[in-house]
This record gives C-alpha cells, structure tokens and sequence, in this order.
C-alpha cells in the first residue's frame, strides 16, 4: 500500500505535490519522493518521512507545471532509496511513473521483459516493470507510426499493461513534451480519485491521488474516481481524454475501509468513516446476539483507526465509550512498519493505558484487525496490568488467513495468527477472556450498505482466499511466499 499523486496545472507544482504527500504520510512512511519536469525530469527521492527528505534546497529544484508524487510502503522490492518511486525510462519521449498496488506475476515479468523484451530495469519495484511493458509498447508504436493520435498510442500502451500485467496498480506517469496518464487496473483494487481547480486564466488544473483528503486544502474540487480499467490522458495544454479499455467486476479492496484510509476520504463513492460507524453497529448487534449476558463497563478502541467502530458500537450498546489508551501522535502507523521487532517496540511507546479509566473495570478493546497477533497481545497486557477486572477483545475485520499480493503487508501464511490458530487458541494467546470477530458478510455489509457505488463485491482474499485476479492457486501463493522470505532475508 502506498500514496500517489499527479499534479498538471497552469504554475508549478513541487509546492502542491509536497503538501499532498503529507496528507498521503499514512500510506507510506519509508521512503518518498517527487518527479517534476520543464523539458528534463527533476527528482528528489529519500527514505524517511516526507517532512526529512524535502528541504528549501531540494524543493527548489522541482521546476515544472507537471509532476507526480509517492509515499512508499514496500511490499516489493527494498527499503532504500533506489527503489523509492516515482521511477523513469528515457526511452521513448522520457517517461516518469509511480504507482499503488502490487503485481502478482512480478517475477515472470521481470525475465520477459529482460530476455524476450531487451528491456534493462534498475530498481527491484514492480512498478517499473509496469513502465517497461508501458514504454515498450509505445515506442514499438512510434516507430511503426508516429503521425497517429497520440491517444489512441496511449490506450493501446495501456491495453498492452492491462493483457500483461497481473494484480492491482493504479498508475500515474508523465510524459515529457505530452503530459500526464493515469489508468487503474480492470478490477480496481486500489483507489484513486480526481480532483479539478479552474486557474486565474480559466484553465482547469487537474489533481490525482490516492485519497481524496488533499483536494480541500489546495482549493481543488473532488470529481470522480478513476474507473476500473480507465485511462486518461490529459495534454500540457489541458486537453482531457478518457476511455475505458477493461470492463471487470468492480472488487476494490476490502482493506482500504478497515484500515488503511483516513476516515475523510470517500473512496468509490462509499465513506470510510460512515463504513467504520457501521462496522461498530454490525459488531454490536453481533455481540448482543452472541453474548446477551455480558455486559462490559467501557468500551475502548486501539486507536486511532478502530475509533470510529468502537464509538458506534458503544453507542449501539449504551455503554461508555472512553479513550482509555493515549496514543502518541509522533509514532507513525505500527502496522506499516518493516520488522516484527521494530512494531512490538513501537506499540509501547505509542499507546499508555489511563490508569482511572481502566482500573476495577470489564473493560472491551475495539480494534480494526488482528494480523500477526502479537501487537494485540502487548495491548491487552498494557490494559491487565493498569488494572482492568476483565478484558474483552473485538476485532472489526475477520480472522486474517491468507496473505494479500494486491498491495497490502498481510505477508506468508506462516506469520498470520489466524492461519495458525483456532479462535480459541487465539483467545488464550491474548490473554482475553471473550474474543469476538466480525463477520465477513457484516464487513462487507457496512462498507457496501450506502453510496452510489457500482461495487461488484469487496476484494476479500486475505479473508476468504478468493483473488480476484484469478490466477492464484496454491501452487503460486508458495511461490510468492517463498519469494517474500527470501527478499526480507536479503534486507
């Protein structure tokens, strides 16, 4: 899962494109970077947070109306700075590209594109074997005829992805001398939404990102989302094209909701924050179903992302809710950091119990997830030892059994709690006295009850093992697992 975002507009943008990778941090928080271009490509790249790698010096160098922008959570590649995005190719015209997702076919592509292709790739990100298949296809098309309609060049180069390419990506990149592309994949899986702002001299500035959290603060109004399997190109000078190439049932990803959004944004037309409000009332009628007699004095989330879930319950339930574990707001996200170590150490210096309102209580945590299990455990620890009579544990996302190769760090089998335990057993790994799950058709009924979406159904294979792309048996999941390891071994 990363943030990305294009900026093409009537006066420079390094300024715009730097302010809304801040608003994209809690997608990604290894590495960033920033591509603009007046003739040549201007970059700047890093590892860090957004606010460590951009200066007045570096930012000053960002020349260019046109730009594109990228906070990086690896779920491929390494965690350095070569494989930061955005990522460019000099052949044809000068392309620059960045993207959110992940391929499932990465390592089959990698040795077309090197020994059937000639194509040479710099960086181990599989966004760049999406550039090559793109840029290939291009030049292939320039060469055999360069007076055609550069749209209609475009669109065949997307096509050639959307044939090739396996898995989730939503792409934005930048051409020198034509302007900006995006497309999504023909399932949709990751989010990216469009946002327009008229200039002083009339013309329509055009903003894409991840989320649509940015528009407000850089006066953009948000449009649309880009579609499933659309592409659309806009000219230096404004002129906007769209087509759709690849009609797909529409399977966004189940995640986004659960998790990774910011509760403002309203992806595909559904609001996160509304979907995580139903989630709470779906948990609560669940557990009033389930456990009619037990009644707990408060109701806490594991902030801040279950918040919302843990007030609607509270409040479908009549009981306290409470912020009962403070969390430091200079901690980034634990979920997204790399190393197992790294998260447990984390949670500590993130979360301190509140003492008053948890000691003599049955207390009830709320949390968005359970994945590997052992964040959870330090939490429930944290809440015994400040004195809680009993603790009871709810998680807004069922049980987590197979890994995601669409852009989310739900890693190998072997790592996930519930591929490995019964509900029971993970009970007492927690030290709970009741552990209860969400439903899978209760989640995917919160996140589709409202909005003019055309959601097909939520992408929910790490929950129920159905990959949307079709071309995941058991046979490939050992494969990617056994590459996974082995890249993590070799950090």
């Amino acid at each position: 899962m990363c943030g990305v975002v294009g900026i093409i507009s009537q006066k420079p943008v390094a300024s715009e494109l730097y302010d809304s990778l801040i608003y994209l941090q809690h997608r990604g928080q290894d590495a960033a970077g920033i591509i603009t271009y007046n003739k040549r490509f201007h970059t700047k790249k890093g590892v860090g947070y957004v606010r460590d790698i951009f200066d007045e010096h570096n930012m000053s160098r960002l020349k260019g109306n046109i730009g594109i922008g990228h906070t990086r959570y690896p779920t491929t590649g390494k965690y350095n700075h070569e494989d930061a995005q955005p990522v460019w190719t000099g052949v044809p015209y000068g392309i620059a590209m960045a993207h959110n997702g992940n391929l499932v076919n990465h390592q089959e592509l990698l040795l077309e594109l090197s020994q059937k292709d000639g194509r040479h790739l710099n960086t181990s990100v599989d966004v760049e074997v999406i550039l090559h298949v793109f840029a290939g296809k291009l030049e292939q098309l320039r060469n055999a005829d360069n007076n055609c309609d550069f749209f209609d060049h475009i669109c065949r180069a997307t096509h050639e992805v959307y044939k090739r390419v396996s898995g989730a990506y939503s792409v934005i990149c930048t051409i020198i001398g034509k302007g900006m592309i995006v497309f999504r994949d023909p399932h949709g899986i990751r989010p990216l939404t469009r946002g327009e702002r008229i200039s002083s001299n009339g013309k329509t500035d055009y903003l894409f990102a991840s989320e649509p959290s940015v528009f407000y603060s850089l006066s953009f109004e948000s449009k649309s989302d880009v579609a499933p399997g659309e592409v659309i190109y806009i000219t230096e000078d404004g002129q906007y094209h769209s087509k759709i190439l690849s009609s797909k049932k529409f399977t966004p990803c189940i995640f986004e909701y659960v998790y990774f959004a910011r509760p403002d944004a309203i992806l595909d037309d559904v609001s996160v924050y509304r979907s995580r409000l139903r989630m709470g009332q779906n948990l609560a009628n669940a557990w009033k179903t389930k456990y009619p007699n037990v009644t707990p004095d408060i109701i806490i989330p594991a902030p801040a992302t279950s918040n919302n879930a843990a007030l609607a319950m509270a409040n479908e339930m009549g009981i306290r809710y409470s912020e009962g574990l403070y969390k430091n707001p200079f901690i980034g996200r634990t979920f997204i950091m790399p190393g197992q170590q790294k998260r447990k150490k984390s949670i500590r210096h993130k979360l301190v119990p509140l003492s008053f309102e948890i000691k003599d209580k049955d207390v009830m945590i709320v949390d968005d997830s359970i994945v590997r299990g052992n964040t959870s455990q330090e939490i429930v620890k944290m809440v015994r030892d400040f004195g809680a009579n009993k603790v009871y544990f709810v998680s807004a996302c069922p049980p987590l059994i197979n890994p995601c190769f669409y852009g989310v760090d739900i890693p190998t089998r072997s790592e996930l709690i519930a591929s490995n335990m019964s509900i029971e057993d993970i009970r007492e790994h927690l030290d709970v006295d009741i552990l209860m799950y969400q439903e899978l058709d209760d989640l995917i009924e919160a996140v589709t009850r409202r909005g003019e979406h055309e959601i097909y159904r939520p992408c929910a294979a790490c929950l129920d093992g159905n990959y949307v792309t079709g071309d995941v048996n058991e046979n490939k999941i050992n494969a990617l697992e056994k590459q996974r390891i082995k890249e993590r071994n070799n950090l």
